[in-house]
């Protein structure tokens, strides 16, 4: 599964079991570990299959990565 989501005024493509480095979130207060949940998802999809695209945001979506 993965997602595209608005992060810091611009979009990101992300999957489960990824690894990537976002801006400072929480005033820059968040640690390594902490739960950060985004609910701008702009497409929510299978790999090579089928894509939910909001408009702008897919109704009821959220991305919490740790």
């Amino acid at each position: 599964m993965y997602a595209i989501i608005e992060e810091s005024g611009g979009q990101r493509k992300i999957a489960e079991g990824e690894q990537f480095l976002i801006d400072l979130h929480n005033g820059g207060e968040a640690n390594s570990g902490d739960s950060i949940t985004f609910d701008k998802v702009l497409v929510v999809g299978e790999v090579g299959g089928d894509a939910k695209v909001g408009t702008p945001y897919v109704d009821g979506a959220s991305v919490t990565v740790e």
